[in-house]
């Protein structure tokens, strides 16, 4: 789009109104006066199938396929009702609206793509009427007011700017899900031994965690109790809600006094330590790189070290991840309700790895770069949708123009 940003950093070329400035040539207007709404028609679910002639939208959007259509054109789709109360959905051709949504028809001069991004900015959940099953009304909807720029060109202009923002962000989408899968798949072989790299070709081996591995976690509470929990100090305290991707996210970590953290060695964090969830949400992971002060763990976490170099703690961290450690969860819970790890079962765990050290730590090193790629798309796709926040409050006030 060859389209030239121009912001205007003195006021002149901007108006105030009640709701603050807005460029000339922009007006406030209710929604009633930029489109008309109106709910949809009732339908019963035997007239929706996957081999009818139309589409068929409900406030989240497709619902199936009917053999009739109400609309026919460019519109936008409210939710009406329930969860996805205020939910923002387009829909183009013929189409059937049913009663689950509200249909939003622009009035002369409206571009509908801009003004479905503008109801989507709105929030409309907010203005539902009740709050045990949330709902919409026209009545209520149509006196809300809107910052209205009057060319239709540039309510267009503005809309394939954001389009734009959102094609990226779909191609970032769908190029971290996709590296997701390629990754999935190379646990599946890498971790498995399906997939020999090559130059090895020692066998593997069988292992049993508790014959290889030293595992410690606090005993019982230690008299430690959730009052102690400090926001700041000098010593973490590690509980298991602060694992994320895998790793811990050290600025949501809880703080504890040093007596706290001096009281038991065998649990005061060290790098290449593997932490394993053990109560709650059980077999969540998280593998310890450098940290930014001293740590130790709560009642609810188990530390995992290798006797003796057994394994390549990073290679076990990815093999923990994997299915293989899911399997002998699943076990575990069979047929029970499974709230808490037992060292007991822990200690069980069979698994197979490279005899071969080096070999380990190659494998290790290949879904560490995966995984060192993916965090940098995430990375990039919340820049992404930060800038696209950015835009549409610059864009839709007119604080920017694009002329």
């Amino acid at each position: 789009m060859s389209l030239a940003l121009k912001r205007d950093v003195a006021q002149s070329g901007y108006k105030q109104t009640e709701i603050g400035l807005i460029p000339e040539g922009w007006e406030v207007r209710s929604l009633e006066k930029v489109c008309t709404m109106k709910s949809g028609m009732t339908i019963t679910s035997d007239r929706i199938n996957e081999f009818a002639d139309y589409p068929c939208f409900g406030g989240n959007g497709l619902r199936g396929f009917t053999n009739s259509h109400t609309h026919e054109g460019n519109f936008a789709l409210i939710g009406r009702q329930g969860a996805l109360c205020g939910n923002i959905v387009k829909a183009t051709g013929k189409f059937f609206a049913s009663e689950h949504a509200i249909v939003v028809t622009p009035r002369r001069g409206v571009a509908i793509n801009w003004l479905a991004i503008v109801l989507e900015k709105m929030n409309l959940n907010q203005y539902s009427e009740s709050s045990a099953q949330p709902g919409l009304s026209v009545t209520k909807l149509q006196p809300l007011e809107i910052v209205f720029p009057i060319e239709t060109k540039e309510q267009e202009a503005i809309a394939e700017a954001l389009s734009d923002a959102d094609g990226l962000i779909e191609a970032l989408s769908e190029l971290i899900a996709k590296k997701r899968q390629i990754k999935q798949g190379a646990m599946q072989d890498l971790l498995t031994g399906k997939k020999r790299l090559a130059g090895f070709e020692k066998p593997w081996k069988t292992q049993c965690l508790g014959d290889e591995a030293i595992l410690k976690a606090r005993i019982g509470w230690q008299g430690l109790t959730t009052k102690e929990y400090l926001d700041t100090g000098d010593y973490f305290l590690v509980t298991g809600t602060e694992f994320l991707n895998g790793f811990i996210d050290w600025n949501e970590c809880f703080c504890v006094e040093e007596i706290r953290y001096s009281q038991d060695k065998n649990i005061q964090l060290k790098s290449n330590d593997l932490l394993v969830t053990k109560d709650g949400t059980i077999g969540k992971i998280a593998f310890v790189e450098e940290m930014p002060k001293p740590a130790t763990l709560n009642s609810g976490v188990f530390v995992i070290r290798p006797k003796n170099k057994a394994f390549s703690p990073r290679f076990f961290y990815y093999l923990l991840r994997s299915e293989v450690f899911d399997k002998f969860l699943s076990q575990l819970s069979a047929g029970s309700t499974i709230n808490h790890l037992y060292q007991k079962d822990f200690v069980t765990f069979k698994y197979e790895l490279p005899s071969d050290e080096e070999e380990q730590i190659e494998i290790a090193k290949i879904l560490t770069d995966m995984d060192t790629e993916i965090s940098a798309l995430e990375t990039k796709l919340e820049k992404a949708k930060q800038i696209k926040q950015g835009m549409m409050q610059d864009l839709l006030s007119g604080k920017v123009r694009l002329i």
